[in-house]
């Protein structure tokens, strides 16, 4: 399918980021002028307070910033910067959970006021730091909304994004967290048939709102995971070809295809319900906005592939990447971009037909991540909890 790359202006207001004709060309503020928010998969107190955040804000248009436990984790176990917060919290009275927490909501009201001036220049459409909920959380409603509560209140900024994982104990979380007026990064999603749910606990917690005459502006992103897609298929792909159950032609050109083909299927599912569908079109009339797309998980993992394959591929109007601070670096290095998402449709779906024609079934590969991603997010919180506790003792 020959590519049709369209190279106009975002429409609907400036682009994330700081970014202005007069400014130096770099790959990150190309993708902001296309109509696509890059925002910065870390976060850690140094890079707010030495400026390096702020730098990025100024000169590459950076539109946000994700965190998760792992991401806490390295930041609070690799440097000492946290040994006097912790042995003061401690000397408080504080346990390990309440240090850990009265660190990263800190770390986040920093990076949230550094975002504040791109967040009320683009009226909320973008400059939101996300914080997430305990991972041990995942299979608990009730605990899930209790503590975005919690966290929602003890942040207090308007730029805030709590994350709740696409969980099915999560998703009756997150339309009510909407309904409540709480804005969301539904994290942890790899799967075509729960991002349609995600979408629905998104549409019913605005129309909760809506049926009580309360404002519907309310922000939420849905955070595909795309690289650990590749990784568990390819891995799945080589066996079958080892064992002589398919080709190895066939396995060749499958490899590293499937989790672009689900971000570009997805985004045409966003397109239906976003940009015409009659329930979102309802809302919209008063004044709500779309659940825009992030990509996540988009470091390569393989080093076969470039290591820039899950951003080229994926610009897109209305869409986030957030990127892990070496592919940040590499893609202004030498990022290509240009507005790919809907490149080679047909392929993207003939890519998944195929998958299932050699015996791979998607749903469950998209099941296994889902439940990897929460013991892999608390596995590290469990972990930066006993840090905690060792330097709490050394003190």
């Amino acid at each position: 399918m020959a590519n049709l790359i369209r190279r106009e202006g975002r429409g609907g207001g400036e682009a994330p980021g700081r970014v202005h004709e007069s400014a130096p060309s770099n790959p990150l503020l190309e993708v902001s002028r296309l109509g696509q928010s890059i925002w910065i998969d870390y976060l850690d107190r140094k890079r707010v307070t030495s400026g390096e955040i702020r730098r990025y804000i100024e000169e590459d248009g950076l539109g946000g910033v994700t965190s998760n436990p792992t991401i806490f984790e390295k930041a609070i176990t690799g440097a000492a910067m946290y040994d006097d917060a912790i042995r003061a919290l401690g000397a408080a009275g504080k346990n390990d959970a309440e240090i850990y927490e009265r660190i990263v909501t800190r770390d986040v009201q920093l990076a949230a006021d550094e975002f504040r001036p791109v967040f009320d220049r683009l009226d909320g459409r973008d400059g939101f730091v996300s914080l997430e909920v305990s991972p041990g959380l995942a299979a608990d409603t009730e605990g899930t909304i209790k503590e975005a509560r919690r966290l929602w209140s003890a942040v207090q900024r308007p730029n805030l994004m709590i994350k709740v994982p696409a969980t099915p104990a999560g998703l009756p979380a997150i339309a009510r967290l909407i309904e409540e007026g709480i804005n969301v990064n539904v994290t942890l999603l790899f799967g075509l048939d729960r991002y349609q749910q995600v979408i629905d606990a998104y549409l019913a917690g605005l129309e909760a709102r809506a049926a009580r005459g309360e404002s519907v502006r309310i922000a939420s992103v849905a955070s595909f995971f795309l690289s650990r897609i590749d990784v568990l298929v390819d891995a799945k792909l080589d066996e079958l070809a080892k064992n002589g159950r398919i080709a190895a032609d066939a396995a060749r050109r499958l490899r590293g295809q499937v989790a672009i083909a689900c971000a570009r299927t997805a985004f045409q599912m966003y397109k239906r319900v976003f940009r015409g569908g009659a329930r979102f079109g309802q809302l919209a009339a008063s004044g709500a906005r779309p659940q825009r797309l992030l990509w996540a998980s988009t470091s390569t993992k393989d080093p076969a592939y470039s290591d820039v394959k899950y951003v080229d591929a994926l610009i897109g109007e209305e869409t986030i990447n957030t990127l892990p601070l070496e592919t940040f670096t590499a893609y202004r290095d030498h990022g290509h971009p240009a507005r790919r998402i809907e490149d080679d449709l047909d392929a993207a779906q003939a890519v998944l037909d195929a998958l299932s024609s050699v015996g791979i079934d998607l749903h469950q590969v998209t099941q296994h991540l889902e439940e990897q991603g929460v013991r892999k997010f608390s596995d590290s919180y469990a972990h930066v909890l006993r840090a905690i506790a060792e330097r709490r003792a050394a003190c």
